[in-house]
């Protein structure tokens, strides 16, 4: 069969891009591996951070802009919430690059914010018990969204705008032919001009040039249950990004699932095979993240509720890959998002459909090109 492109992968990025493809009025076809949603790669876990202080690099923060445009966009029309603001902190010592980038961020892009010491902190948000000489950036527009909700909306949303996609179906090899591509998968052969591959942890099987440039990572999450159940909801308890001397971690209220949810920014740093990775949560796993919780949030360390295993893809400097192939500019790549990747979904989604369809973005993508690792 014949398409005008062809996506490959329906999580966070793919569904987002197979929506965008689909509303732009082209003949897409988006195949995934596993269930829509599924929980076996990146992009489950019922919540995920969305934020526009931006520590990481304030490049990142025109394409945050767009992206909650974007997001509030897709609630509009799949009629749904798939995004709750309750503020964001980012806390560090002065000095740390968690407090100070996202400061700068801030202040390059004009973002609201407010700088609290840790006591000040502590008296709005009375969850957070962190030491004295630690800072935070508290940004009122940060918040989580729902990357399940956020999946289904856009295979949704793309399926009515004709859009096909077909779920557990695994794809076999790829290969320019013509003046397009031709993907073989376990139950067929497709064919189309272009090719989008956001393939997740599994993109350097798809990709085999990504190999060192998109390397998945065990990671776990833990809900305990608040002994001071108040302290922990969306109203009472920002989102939050913290860096302290056992790691850098990152959380969130209780929603879904009755307990506090977070994790350590590369758990156990356990490079994996996404084809062999341990999904089973531990209780190495449970002492690491509850150790935290009892020194820093100690109304959140109640009993255990949940524990869930998922992964990230790491790229050598942190920052994405989003680019054509050079050697193959029929395809178009999203990968290595490497932890902090999907509150960028509706955006990139955007990107990726206009590299398809235009060869080129009104985006700044300059610092994700594959050409910074040559």
């Amino acid at each position: 069969m014949n398409y005008d492109v062809i996506v490959l992968g329906l999580g966070g990025m793919g569904s987002a891009t197979f929506y965008q493809l689909a509303s732009r009025g082209l003949k897409v076809l988006g195949l995934e591996r596993f269930d829509i949603p599924h929980t076996m790669g990146s992009s489950h876990g019922l919540t995920r951070i969305i934020r526009l202080a931006y520590h990481e690099h304030p490049q990142y923060v025109p394409l945050l802009r767009r992206a909650y445009e974007l997001w509030r966009s897709l609630e509009r029309e799949a009629g749904r919430t798939v995004f709750h603001q309750t503020g964001s902190i980012d806390v560090s010592r002065e000095e740390d690059s968690v407090f100070a980038g996202s400061l700068a961020s801030c202040l390059e892009h004009d973002l609201p914010h407010e700088v609290l010491t840790s006591r000040e902190l502590t008296a709005r948000f009375p969850g957070y018990r962190l030491p004295d000489r630690m800072k935070a950036v508290f940004q009122p527009q940060g918040g989580f969204l729902e990357p399940e909700a956020s999946i289904v909306s856009y295979v949704t949303l793309g399926m009515a705008a004709g859009g096909e996609a077909r779920a557990r179906e695994r794809v076999l090899a790829w290969e320019p032919r013509g003046d397009g591509v031709v993907v073989t998968t376990d139950r067929g052969e497709y064919r189309a001009g272009k090719l989008v591959i956001a393939g997740g942890a599994w993109a350097s099987s798809l990709v085999p040039a990504l190999a060192e440039l998109a390397v998945p990572e065990r990671q776990v999450l833990i809900w305990l249950q608040p002994t001071e159940p108040a302290h922990f909801t969306p109203e009472r308890f920002p989102v939050f990004n913290c860096a302290v001397e056992e790691g850098h971690f990152y959380g969130f209220p209780v929603f879904a699932i009755p307990g506090f949810k977070f994790g350590r920014y590369h758990h156990l740093e356990e490079r994996v095979d996404p084809e062999t990775v341990d999904r089973e949560c531990h209780p190495r796993d449970e002492a690491v993240l509850r150790q935290f919780a009892e020194r820093y949030f100690p109304d959140g360390a109640g009993a255990t509720m949940s524990m869930k295993a998922c992964m990230f893809t790491n790229t050598p400097d942190l920052h994405f890959v989003i680019d054509r192939l050079p050697e193959c500019p029929e395809v178009s790549i999203a990968a290595g998002f490497s932890g902090h990747g999907f509150k960028f979904c509706s955006v990139v989604g955007e990107i990726l459909a206009d590299l398809a369809t235009r060869g080129e973005t009104g985006h700044e993508i300059g610092m994700f090109r594959l050409a910074r690792f040559a």
